[in-house]
């Protein structure tokens, strides 16, 4: 899969990559409704405990019958550190990485991350929305960032994300009973279409099949890779 190259470059310090996302959120687009689409694409990153090796992969599967098209896995080190709300500079390098090694382009991107709903507007959906020129959804496992109310316990209940007044994201129950996802636009889509993609992608557990279907493989090729003495 062919990705625009040069949106920025990646040797930055911690502090020149804050200023870069605050600029780069300004390009977000999060007003636009996702159009026909019929393939997604789940990112995510693996990696053990105090280990630099990052393993990203990427599950390509059809809208209609959860079908896997196309997968990729890269393992590759971390060159920039971990530093709380900059995680897309450690993990998206790899990430793109293995979007280059697909053959298929997907429709829609969807990523275990967090989207608008983020300090500074920019998370790791919004940094590789930008980069694939796709539209991108954040569907995070826990908040990290804004305030809400908890959303209602039953199938499908949702209470808005905020950062003081201004919305960022919501907060979606996709089972019954069960802590809800953070759901928040990444690029190139609105929070309505958002919760619905996330909300057709979940048909029976927490998360969407997509991501679960990319952490389940990212997680056998790390399990794979380590040493048994």
């Amino acid at each position: 899969m062919r990705i625009e190259e040069g949106l920025h470059d990646w040797d930055l310090s911690p502090g020149a990559a804050r200023a870069l996302q605050q600029a780069l959120a300004a390009r977000v687009e999060d007003d636009r409704p996702l159009g026909r689409w019929a393939t997604i694409a789940a990112a995510d990153v693996s990696h053990n405990r105090h280990e630099t090796r990052l393993y990203a992969g990427v599950v390509v599967v059809r809208r209609e019958t959860f079908e896997e098209v196309d997968r990729s896995v890269v393992v590759q080190d971390a060159r920039f550190p971990y530093v709380p709300g900059l995680l897309s500079f450690r993990e998206a390098p790899a990430v793109l990485d293995a979007f280059r090694a697909l053959k298929t382009r997907p429709d829609v991107v969807i990523c275990d991350g967090q989207g608008q709903a983020h300090p500074r507007r920019f998370g790791l959906a919004c940094h590789l929305g930008l980069w694939l020129g796709l539209p991108t959804i954040g569907c995070a496992k826990s908040r990290l960032y804004g305030r809400h109310e908890p959303p209602g316990e039953a199938l499908g209940s949702v209470a808005p994300l905020y950062d003081h007044e201004e919305p960022i994201g919501t907060v979606v129950r996709t089972r019954a009973g069960v802590k809800p996802v953070f759901v928040s636009v990444g690029h190139r889509c609105d929070i309505a279409s958002a919760i619905q993609v996330v909300r057709e992608m979940t048909p029976r557990y927490r998360v969407p099949v997509p991501i679960r279907m990319a952490h389940l493989l990212v997680n056998e090729r790390r399990r794979g890779d380590r040493v048994v003495p």
